[in-house]
């Protein structure tokens, strides 16, 4: 798969927004992915972001930013206003991982995520033998990680299927290639497009 934005995870959201969507990146780093959809799809992007190092970088960016704690909801935003709420690779860093991805769907017609997959190959191996798994994925030792969940695919899939959340597509990766056989074993990183039950 092309490699345009320097993470596949990035990539593979940019191509599920449509040109002159409404985009809430949530722990939007430094607003790559943002000025990326701005520059090249017209749409109009927020980030929200809680590092005031990365509330800095999207300002340089020319990336629309606003500084909250995710921890505390989305309560600031109507419902139903943005297209796409994006939160890639950081929700394992959230304690109230439930209430989250309602509100992801709550103010945005679809919700997109991605997340190290603990489930990987390699993180089974570490644990077997006896160790906390630290890898391209997961590069933090148990003792100084931003990461306080660790779940599966398999995981997040039964959590969305118990909260009635529809999983309309996803992605495994490893390494630059796309994961086709056995994703929760062999997939390091995965990829979300999440919907709402029908009502």
């Amino acid at each position: 798969m092309t490699n345009v934005l320097g993470r596949l995870d990035f990539d593979v959201i940019a191509k599920w927004i449509k040109p002159g969507e409404k985009v809430l990146d949530l722990g939007c780093g430094d607003g790559s992915l943002l000025r990326y959809l701005r520059d090249e799809k017209g749409v109009l992007g927020y980030g929200a972001d809680n590092d005031p190092a990365n509330i800095l970088a999207c300002i340089g960016n020319g990336v629309n930013v606003i500084q909250i704690d995710l921890e505390a909801g989305l309560s600031g935003f109507e419902d139903g206003f943005f297209d796409h709420v994006v939160m890639s690779l950081s929700l394992q860093t959230v304690r109230h991982t439930e209430r989250l991805l309602a509100e992801m769907l709550r103010v945005g017609r679809e919700a997109v995520v991605s997340f190290p997959n603990f489930g990987h190959r390699s993180h089974r191996k570490a644990i077997a033998a006896g160790r906390m798994p630290v890898s391209e994925s997961l590069p933090y030792q148990w003792f100084n990680s931003p990461n306080v969940r660790f779940f599966t695919m398999a995981d997040f899939e039964a959590l969305c299927a118990e909260r009635g959340i529809v999983l309309r597509e996803r992605l495994g990766f490893e390494g630059d290639n796309i994961v086709t056989e056995d994703l929760n074993l062999n997939a390091s990183i995965a990829v979300y497009r999440l919907g709402r039950a029908a009502q």
